[in-house]
C-alpha cells in the first residue's frame, strides 16, 4: 500500500488506514437521527455508456475489509457496472470525508450472499431468494428497482480520507 499525506504542506499528519478500517468496523448506521447531519448517506458513481458519470445513493456495508452494496441488474447503476466496473463509493463521517475507489464485483457465492443477507436483516428484512445468489425482501429503496438484488463487493484500488476533526489532514491510500 502506497499512503500520500495531501495536507503535508500544511503542516497536518497522515491519516492511518488502520485507523480509517477501526472506524468502519465499529459500525455506519444510515437509520435517521444516527449520523450527520441526520443519518450517513452512501453515494455510488458509476460510468454511463457516453461516459458521463452516473451518482446515486445507497445503502452499504463494510464487511471483510471491504465495502458491499446490492442492487437489481437492470437499474440504472446495474447496466453500467455490467458494462465498466470501475465506480467510487464516499461516506461523510464525524471523523472523517471517505472516497473508495475500486471495482465492483458481482457475488455469486451463495454463502458470502447469504452472510450479507444476514447483516442486512438487521436493518432491512431481506433474505436469499430461491437462486440462493441474489436477495428479495417485501421493499426496498426506490433506486434498487424491483427484486431480485444482486450483491456487489468493490475491490478497492485507491481510498482517499479527509480528517473533520481535530488535528485535520486528507490522505490517499493506493493499494
Amino acid at each position: 500500500m502506497e499512503t500520500r499525506n495531501l495536507a503535508g504542506m500544511y503542516g497536518l499528519p497522515t491519516l492511518g488506514w488502520q485507523d480509517v478500517v477501526d472506524r468502519l468496523g465499529a459500525g455506519i448506521t444510515q437509520v435517521p437521527g444516527t449520523g450527520g447531519p441526520d443519518r450517513h448517506t452512501f453515494w455510488l458513481a458509476t460510468i454511463d455508456a457516453d461516459g458521463r458519470p452516473h451518482v446515486t445513493g445507497i445503502g452499504a456495508v463494510w464487511h471483510d475489509g471491504a465495502f458491499w452494496f446490492e442492487t437489481g441488474r437492470r437499474t440504472r447503476k446495474g447496466v453500467n457496472l455490467a458494462r465498466d466496473a470501475r465506480c467510487s463509493l464516499t461516506v461523510a463521517l464525524r471523523e472523517f470525508d471517505l472516497v473508495v475507489e475500486g471495482h465492483a464485483e458481482l457475488v455469486t457465492d451463495p454463502d458470502t450472499v447469504a452472510e450479507l443477507a444476514r447483516r442486512w436483516a438487521a436493518d432491512w428484512p431481506c433474505e436469499v431468494d430461491e437462486s440462493g445468489i441474489a436477495l428479495t425482501a417485501p421493499f426496498s429503496a426506490p433506486s434498487a428497482g424491483p427484486p431480485p438484488w444482486h450483491v456487489y463487493r468493490i475491490a478497492a484500488t485507491a481510498a482517499t480520507a479527509l480528517q473533520t476533526v481535530e488535528p485535520g489532514g486528507a490522505t490517499r491510500w493506493t493499494f
